[in-house]
């Protein structure tokens, strides 16, 4: 799955500033960045969903544009919006769904997607009637119908309960074990650290870092720490919470020794400590910031 030099604009708005982006077969992707960034947009074009201004947009070599119908038999997209056919039962509309990939017999498979998503006791219930987050586990089962091998997951857990968010992970995971691409766009940072081997933070409508997760995370160690006495004058970056606390973000666990060095020099004691693991959140805001 690959963008190349893909710009969008809606008016005065850059939506998309010439992204290019290459998603590795089989690699759990996550996209990552604030509201307005240009995340859905960018899934928009490679699903051909959006008409891109210029570039070019690929599934698995086959052009959104040129090679349509090729392209869109590769993937399954769950989008933010709730989009379902009112006069339709669970089991009708997948059905439909599948017919419309050209899968006459695809009952086993739908099946199984009714089970997995939690979907079985609404099977012939009518979609108008179902409640949000059932008509979500819907569209997720739709996307997958066909058994694409590239998913495309955008806010698919956003207002959803607990209950929905496991048990779809679950099932992910394993597609993505089989071989299935997943890329994911969550405002759960949490679910992004736990799921995405790779990632890419945007902002502005340009991809600003894209790297494997665990290189991202790397510089994020925080150092929480409670002094007294004198500090040195060259203490390194810091911020103070409402308790006091100097907070320090650092580059490696490394990094820490020789800044308790510095204030033990300076005739400083240290009266409490805390180190905080790598976490995605922190790294996000020192990559993206806050996005305003």
């Amino acid at each position: 799955m690959a963008a190349e030099n893909v710009c969008k604009r809606y008016g005065d708005l850059r939506a998309l500033d010439c992204v290019s982006l290459t998603v590795g077969q089989g690699d759990f992707f996550g996209l990552l960045g604030p509201n307005g960034a240009g995340k859905t947009t960018l899934i928009g074009v490679l699903g051909g969903l959006v008409k891109a201004d210029s570039g070019g947009a690929f599934i698995m070599g086959s052009d959104v544009r040129a090679d349509a119908l090729a392209a869109r038999r590769k993937v399954g997209i769950v989008t933010q919006e709730l989009l379902y056919d009112p006069f339709f039962t669970v089991r009708e509309a997948l059905d439909f769904q599948s017919k419309y990939y050209g899968l006459g017999n695809n009952g086993e498979w739908i099946d199984t997607l009714l089970e997995r998503l939690h979907l079985g006791e609404k099977a012939n219930t009518n979609t108008r009637n179902l409640s949000g987050g059932m008509k979500r586990r819907l569209m997720v089962a739709q996307a997958l119908v066909h058994r694409p091998p590239v998913i495309v997951l955008d806010e698919p857990t956003a207002g959803v309960d607990i209950n929905l968010r496991l048990s779809l992970w679950g099932f992910i995971r394993e597609l993505n074990k089989q071989g299935h691409t997943i890329i994911l766009t969550t405002h759960y940072l949490e679910e992004a650290e736990a799921l995405c081997r790779t990632l890419a933070l945007m902002r502005g409508g340009k991809i600003i870092a894209l790297d494997k997760t665990k290189n991202l995370l790397r510089g994020c160690v925080q150092v929480r720490l409670l002094a007294e006495g004198s500090l040195p004058s060259d203490l390194p970056p810091h911020r103070k919470n409402e308790s006091g606390r100097m907070i320090f973000n650092t580059l490696d666990y490394g990094d820490i020794e020789p800044l308790l060095a510095s204030l033990r020099g300076a005739g400083a004691r240290v009266i409490e400590m805390e180190v905080a693991p790598p976490d995605l959140e922190d790294a996000f805001l020192r990559i993206v910031g806050d996005g305003q």
